[in-house]
């Protein structure tokens, strides 16, 4: 099966005298490696990294005129899935771009839940990127300016222990010859396990908490003192987020104690409880201002899409349920489409 449709090749097979071996000698020269043509296996993989094997069937019947089965879909991502692990792991193409880029490197990590023959797992993903400089913006400025895109980024993901995946953070910042840890911002959630391991993989980089788990944080105790979708919630919100982005932890301090000072109840203190707990934890993440300023990211929006439309919409699809090492190899596929390398790697495979 070629991209352009079914072929039919007649060659010679020639067999040695010797080990009466044999083989087809023109299949090499025209790039045959089973049913497949290269940029045929290549838009399987597309397809399939993207949707469900079924779904992939249909498109490539009506976008391509194909006929093949969604089971021989499924055998050639996983086939090239190994292919591409061994790439990612060992070619040079595979991290080429990322020195050469413009940019500033963030790294983003985060989980996904996913439904496996041993039940519910994490597959963890991280992504390296380098995100050009934007426009100097102020804390109103937030959420109208014009962050420019990632020029380049690597993302991988596999379901297994943190203790086993943050290793490879390391080891990624080696590959992709990210020579300083200090030049690094990790931008993250409140998890735990993001912050406690980055202090060991990347020590002296920069930590900033993604401003839009913050806020729902601060609206969430909006609502729990004013109560929800009420003028008072929204001033509060609007307010509070802004002290944040301009003060960072004092700021959020100083607009709770201003709030406690009108009315100091049980009530009140409940209410924003959660909101300074959560943000107690990261005081030294929420330096909003100067991210502002020097025109980087104060989000972590890079993973989250990741985790909710490369991973989650092609392995969280309803009935889905994998065996964990074939959810790892479509993960391997879906990073790669994910990521900046998908050319490079069928040029360079």
């Amino acid at each position: 099966m070629s991209a352009l449709g079914a072929l039919t090749i007649q060659r010679t097979y020639f067999t040695c005298q010797g080990c009466q071996g044999g083989s087809y000698p023109l299949d090499q020269r025209l790039g045959l490696d089973g049913f497949l043509t290269r940029q045929a296996t290549r838009l399987a993989c597309r397809a399939g990294a993207q949707h469900s094997f079924a779904q992939a069937e249909e498109l490539l019947a009506d976008l391509c005129g194909w006929h093949i089965s969604d089971e021989r879909l499924r055998q050639a991502c996983y086939e090239e899935a190994r292919r591409i692990e061994q790439w990612q792991q060992h070619h040079p193409a595979a991290v080429a771009a990322f020195p050469k880029a413009k940019g500033v490197v963030e790294f983003q990590t985060d989980g996904v839940k996913v439904n496996t023959d041993t039940g519910w797992r994490d597959m963890k993903i991280g992504i390296f990127a380098k995100r050009p400089l934007g426009l100097a913006a102020t804390p109103a400025e937030w959420d109208t300016r014009t962050l420019p895109k990632p020029s380049v980024r690597n993302a991988f993901a596999s379901i297994e222990s943190i203790d086993t995946f943050a290793p490879q953070w390391r080891s990624w910042m080696q590959r992709l010859g990210i020579e300083a840890c200090a030049s690094i911002t990790v931008l993250g959630d409140g998890a735990e396990w993001i912050w406690d391991h980055a202090k060991v993989q990347f020590p002296g980089a920069c930590g900033i908490l993604d401003i839009y788990h913050a806020s729902n944080y601060i609206s969430d105790a909006a609502k729990a003192l004013f109560g929800e979708s009420t003028p008072e919630a929204k001033t509060w919100l609007d307010q509070g987020r802004q002290s944040l982005l301009s003060d960072g932890w004092y700021g959020i301090c100083e607009h709770v104690g201003a709030t406690l000072a009108q009315e100091n109840t049980p009530e009140r203190q409940k209410a924003i409880e959660a909101l300074t707990s959560y943000l107690a934890k990261h005081t030294e993440h929420l330096n909003y201002r100067l991210r502002l300023h020097q025109g980087k990211s104060i989000g972590s929006g890079m993973v989250e899409g990741a985790a909710k439309n490369m991973i989650g919409k092609r392995l969280k699809q309803t009935g889905a349920r994998w065996k964990v090492a074939n959810a790892n190899k479509m993960a391997e596929l879906c990073c790669l489409n994910y990521s900046s390398q998908w050319a490079d790697y069928w040029t360079a495979a």
